[in-house]
């Protein structure tokens, strides 16, 4: 265990760093940008970040424990099967860096095989994050805490606080299927950058989890589920897009919808117009025919073999891979170490 009685040392506190300062006209014209498709004819997008909200990311929890939304359950049960072989693999006593942190209890569980030095969480804000920490240092008093606040999703940025190169091996961590917002060009970037940032120190790697490619009608369920938890994180993105943009969306208008696309993996979430309708915000407008959609996620799914090669092709070894399954070729979920 980490954890040292407190009456031998005393409790650290986390520190808190916010890089990502968005200014409220340039998040406004990003998001008008994708409405009008550029000033151009084409499909309406809002980029997913923007459905995480205080209240998106509440809800994003719930559906994280929703029977139907299996990646979550199936990436804890492949840590909890195989924490001994992980903890083998990956650097024990390096900087633990959660991309993606949100409530930070995917990376807790890994505090005790992997015993690390320095926890660093990474989420768009720090205000998601001050809670989580806060909780995690009375459990882990003495370790080393730092919330970093950066929308990495474009640029990968580290404050110094994270550590030099010479101090130690960096593993970063992104768990629950994170990479699938990408697209595969984007996911490449984006593994590049960490790679880079990797190769600093010796030692360093991610782990990573993967959603596999498999039935469609399971992958549906899982972004469109009996109780409409996900309908309700869809659609709160429009009050969240009103919120930023004075923009007037009507929650009745639009309708979840989550699709299977075969030709590009992926599923797709969509908010759907119900009627023939038209958006207006200051300065501008766009109609919407009924069942026009805006499109609000992409989640791609990849093999084994296929998410192996993206990895080798951003510069990491080629890389140790535990599953739910006997062979990594059967499995629904994926966790993946790669080396630097």
């Amino acid at each position: 265990m980490i954890c040292l009685s407190p009456h031998k040392l005393p409790m650290k506190t986390p520190f808190f760093v916010q890089l990502y300062q968005p200014q409220a006209a340039s998040v406004r014209q990003e998001l008008l940008r994708g409405l009008t498709h550029n000033g151009q004819a084409g499909a309406a997008w809002i980029a997913p970040k923007f459905l995480y909200d205080a209240l998106g990311s509440r809800l994003f929890d719930a559906i994280t424990e929703l029977p139907e939304y299996y990646p979550t359950r199936t990436e804890a049960d492949i840590v909890r099967v195989h924490g001994h072989a992980i903890a083998r693999s990956v650097p024990s006593h390096a900087t633990l860096i959660d991309l993606g942190a949100g409530n930070c209890a995917k990376a807790a569980r890994l505090f005790d095989s992997l015993l690390p030095r320095r926890y660093v969480a990474v989420d768009i804000s720090v205000d998601y994050l001050r809670e989580a920490l806060d909780q995690l240092q009375r459990r882990y008093p003495t370790l080393d805490m730092l919330g970093v606040g950066q929308d990495f999703s474009h640029t990968l940025a580290l404050p110094a606080e994270v550590g030099a190169p010479d101090d130690g091996p960096k593993v970063f961590f992104y768990p629950g299927s994170s990479i699938g917002n990408f697209t595969p060009d984007q996911a490449l970037a984006f593994l590049r950058q960490v790679y880079a940032v990797c190769a600093q120190s010796s030692g360093s790697g991610l782990l990573i989890g993967v959603d596999l490619l498999k039935d469609a009608v399971e992958l549906e369920a899982a972004y469109d589920d009996a109780l409409g938890v996900t309908a309700a994180f869809n659609r709160n993105l429009l009050v969240h897009v009103n919120r930023l943009c004075g923009s007037d969306f009507l929650l009745p208008d639009w309708s979840h919808l989550a699709r299977f696309n075969s030709e590009l993996s992926r599923v797709e979430m969509h908010v759907q117009a119900r009627r023939a309708l038209r958006v207006q915000w200051s300065g501008g407008e766009r109609h919407f025919a009924q069942g026009e959609c805006v499109h609000t996620e992409n989640s791609y799914k990849w093999t084994v073999a296929g998410f192996s090669a993206l990895l080798q092709e951003a510069g990491f070894s080629v890389p140790t891979v535990w599953t739910d399954a006997d062979t990594p070729e059967q499995g629904r979920f994926a966790v993946m170490w790669a080396q630097a």
